[in-house]
């Protein structure tokens, strides 16, 4: 070694044996070391094994104590692995210094010194093969998962296997997701390049690991990917991103989910319209259910209609002719279109070659549709009657609107044609009435046995059953009827007797009680056969006065008997020299005919009867007034008519004097006390309601007797306000704004630059309208006043029958309304008196006589708005109502009317 050639010296020798000797000892203690290795290992013992490993005549690399069980375990697997059952000292020195670096890998691991791991991990000394350092931070991460999963296992070291396994698989790891890129890169150029059969190539590299392609869905993992692509580009900003392995693996799984719901979808589809086609209501219901087709609003109760609707459309599908395809298209879930055939029930996202659509085939639109308006229509139905009742009163107030509207309008041509009315309804209703009076009584004549028997049956058990039952009643109670009796009896006899004693001139019939008390004096018989003389005087008289009577008849009777032959003997002589036979007959005939229609006063037994009994008959009625009363009260309103004021007007002799003035007066407080009592369910009713008495009355007092009246308080003031040609009241301020445009443009010569049609609001804004319209209400409140003083100073003047129903009226509803106020009742009375009396004759005095106008003159334009101005104004005033809304210009004027309406009060 030191270069020289040449025998060795003796020293040299002498150190050489010296060497050898100090090896050959070393040697035996590193043998004999090795074996208490070995039996310690053998034992178990880490502690005693430790020992033995860190013995330096062990001479092995340096050992950390920490690591004793990590030693003891890993020497353990390796002696049993020796064939030998026994570690050498190189095993033992190899294995020593590889798990030294492991247990300082352990140390670092659990202080988290990223650089002490590294740099064991790359030692030569710790044996780790395949290092990359470009993963040396993967290697890091993946140990210390592996040694956080190791301790949680319960062991509190990782073994070198352990360290060379992770980094096998991070390289593996790292090495897979390099080609995964690489194959996501090649995914998304073909995406790019809108090839389906490049992207199931791309997608179904190994490298790449997804899952789940399939290649008959490529075009659709084309399109659903290419979207995601887009979409990915626009959430970004970034035109060029592309899209990363999740990513592509989620539009791969849409996609086949797409495709599996498509196909269900399709199949749905084809089952509703095999179901329709079989007629099934239930298969239909439930196919329609199914949640693979996805309609929405499935009804079950209006599974029949479905069944009927739909068969109704595919029937008329049918009636344009069937194709024959085999193949229908669907349009899914994202806008895609699925192709789907009927026959091999597969289907697919690729168009067939020569596609042609069945005609026949109902589709998803087509059923949802169906679907749709038969659900709509069952849930209308349903909301319907849930709301029955409110559907029901806007029904009524809706028809009763329209009801209303076309009963004004058909009155206001039944107004213009009142006389050809009432002519036609007279003939038709005597034609109608004489005919049923005909029909009836010939039937009564036919029936009369019978109709007699009836009568008198059905009389007598209802006579004889009240008799019995108020017979029973008394039997029942006959001890209290005797007590009622006998005390009503003595308290009678108490009160005659005290009225006898105590009473200066006692009535004649409690004279007559105790006549018999009384001592009889000559005077008293003088009296008796006094009074039996006048008696028999008056009884004479009255026999008398009968006998003239019937005599009286009598004679009218012969006289009227005597004059008709007088006046047929004298037809005889001066025709008798020209009568044939025939004509004689003929006579004969008319005379007959003259004494059948000779009426009610013709002289013969049976008229006679009869004009007594409609004698009876109108006394009844006219002492009576209910039944007239509830005659009126059950006559409808639109179907009363002047034919009944004539009749009951004629009845009542037009009240021409003061006995029948008298009984038509009651007539009309019975019949308005049975309107309120029977019809006015609200106070306000009786204005809203016209009730045919209170027409009647109206009608009655204002017609001849009662028009001088209107005459004297309205006709003074009416005629001045004619007569003043300078008056012009206008309270519209649209008018009033015309008329000042018309004036400058007259006066002018000029069209106005002022627009002609105009709102009110916009007219007031002008001060000429202002300044016009105050001129008008003045003149108007000075006109008004007038006519309320006139009004109230002749309060007398009233006819007596108007005033006297006013107060009926008004005792009438105080009566059924106890509750209302005075203000109220007062209102309501107003109403009749003024707005029902005298309103129409200040709107048209001409119509009412109150006024005298010249042979074909009458009333201008301006002066009927005058009038009818003043009108309004009292009728506001009467029933305290002030202006509002549309006319609250006016509101100015609302405290006169207050005042006015105390004066009508």
């Amino acid at each position: 070694q030191a270069g020289l050639t040449g025998p060795l010296q003796k020293e040299e020798l002498q150190l050489g044996v010296d060497a050898a000797n100090k090896a050959a000892h070393q040697y035996q203690q590193r043998l004999a070391a090795v074996a208490r290795i070995n039996s310690a290992i053998r034992v178990g013992d880490a502690e005693k094994t430790l020992a033995e490993i860190m013995n330096p005549e062990a001479q092995l690399p340096e050992v950390y104590a920490f690591a004793a069980d990590l030693y003891q375990r890993e020497l353990a697997t390796l002696q049993q692995q020796s064939p030998e059952g026994n570690l050498t000292h190189p095993e033992l020195s190899v294995a020593v210094e590889m798990l030294s670096s492991v247990a300082l890998i352990n140390r670092a691991l659990d202080s988290g010194d990223v650089n002490t791991v590294w740099k064991q991990l790359s030692s030569p000394v710790t044996g780790l093969t395949n290092i990359e350092d470009e993963n040396s931070q993967r290697y890091v991460d993946d140990l210390m998962k592996l040694k956080a999963q190791t301790r949680a296992e319960g062991n509190e070291f990782i073994t070198w296997n352990d360290i060379q396994s992770c980094l096998d698989r991070v390289n593996i790891a790292v090495h897979e997701e390099h080609e995964r890129i690489l194959a996501i890169g090649l995914i998304n150029e073909a995406l790019d390049e809108g090839d389906a059969k490049k992207t199931i190539q791309a997608l179904q590299i190994p490298a790449a690991k997804l899952e789940g392609v399939a290649p008959k869905v490529a075009q659709h993992y084309q399109d659903t990917l290419l979207r995601a692509k887009r979409e990915k580009a626009q959430d970004t900003q970034d035109e060029t991103a592309v899209l990363w392995l999740d990513e592509i693996q989620d539009g791969i799984h849409r996609a086949n989910k797409d495709t599996e719901e498509s196909e269900r979808f399709s199949l749905g589809i084809r089952a509703i319209n095999e179901a329709v086609d079989h007629g099934d209501v239930t298969q239909t219901l439930s196919t329609l259910r199914s949640p693979d087709v996805g309609l929405y609003g499935v009804t079950p109760e209006c599974a029949e209609t479905y069944q009927r609707e739909l068969s109704e459309v595919k029937r008329r599908k049918m009636a344009a002719g069937n194709n024959g395809s085999e193949w229908v298209k669907h349009w899914v879930r994202g806008g895609y279109h699925y192709y789907h055939n009927l026959w091999t029930k597969e289907g697919g996202w690729d168009e067939p070659a020569e596609f042609v659509q069945n005609n026949t085939q109902l589709s998803r639109e087509e059923i949802q549709s169906t679907i749709s308006g038969v659900t709509a229509a069952y849930n209308r139905e349903q909301l319907w009657l849930a709301n029955e009742n409110l559907i029901t009163k806007l029904q009524a107030c809706c028809r009763g609107y329209l009801v209303r509207q076309e009963f004004n309008s058909r009155m206001n041509f039944l107004k213009k044609q009142v006389p050809a009315i009432t002519c036609i309804q007279s003939q038709w209703r005597g034609y109608k009435q004489r005919k049923a009076y005909q029909i009836r009584l010939d039937y009564l004549r036919a029936q009369k046995d019978q109709v007699v028997k009836i009568q008198s049956m059905t009389r007598m058990y209802q006579a004889r059953r009240r008799y019995r039952d108020r017979l029973q009643y008394f039997r029942n109670h006959i001890n209290d009827v005797v007590k009622i009796q006998a005390f009503i009896r003595a308290n009678k006899a108490r009160e005659d007797y005290k009225t006898l004693i105590n009473a200066e001139n006692p009535p004649m019939a409690v004279v007559r009680k105790f006549v018999h008390l009384l001592d009889q004096s000559d005077q008293d018989f003088q009296e008796e056969l006094e009074l039996l003389k006048l008696r028999e005087e008056v009884v004479t008289l009255i026999r008398s006065n009968q006998q003239l009577e019937n005599d009286l008849n009598l004679m009218d009777i012969k006289i009227g008997l005597l004059v008709k032959n007088k006046i047929t003997l004298q037809d005889v002589v001066s025709h008798s020299k020209k009568l044939t036979k025939k004509n004689k007959e003929q006579l004969s005939d008319m005379m007959m005919l003259n004494k059948q229609r000779g009426g009610l006063k013709a002289l013969s037994k049976e008229k006679r009867e009869k004009l007594e009994a409609y004698q009876h008959l109108f006394y009844l009625l006219q002492t009576n007034p209910t039944y007239l009363a509830k005659l009126i009260f059950q006559m409808p309103q639109n179907k009363s008519t002047k034919f009944m004021d004539s009749v009951i007007f004629t009845l009542y002799n037009y009240a021409s004097n003061q006995r029948e003035e008298y009984l038509l007066l009651r007539l009309f407080q019975t019949a308005l006390q049975e309107e309120i009592k029977s019809k006015v369910d609200q106070i306000h009713e009786i204005v809203t309601g016209n009730p045919t008495v209170i027409k009647m009355v109206v009608s009655f007092n204002r017609g001849a007797r009662g028009q001088n009246a209107l005459r004297q308080i309205l006709g003074p003031v009416v005629k001045e306000i004619i007569d003043d040609k300078s008056l012009n009241i206008k309270t519209d301020p649209v008018d009033i704004y015309k008329s000042w445009v018309n004036q400058m443009e007259s006066q002018t010569g000029e069209a106005s630059k002022l627009p002609y049609d105009v709102t009110p609001e916009q007219a007031l804004n002008h001060e000429e309208v202002r300044t016009r319209l105050d001129a008008s209400i003045r003149n108007m409140r000075t006109v008004t006043d007038k006519f309320l003083s006139a009004i109230v100073s002749s309060v007398d003047k009233i006819p007596y029958g108007m005033r006297f129903i006013a107060k009926v009226l008004k005792d009438s509803l105080q009566e059924k309304f106890p509750d209302s106020g005075e203000d109220e009742l007062l209102k309501i009375v107003g109403n009749l008196l003024y707005y029902r009396y005298m309103n129409p004759a200040i709107v048209a005095p001409d119509a009412f006589d109150i006024i005298d106008l010249s042979a074909g003159g009458q009333l201008t334009t301006d002066q009927r708005r005058n009038l009818g101005s003043i009108a309004k104004m009292l009728q506001h005033a009467a029933s305290n109502k002030m202006f509002m809304g549309d006319n609250a210009h006016l509101s100015i004027i609302n405290e006169y009317l207050s005042q006015s309406y105390q004066k009508f009060r």
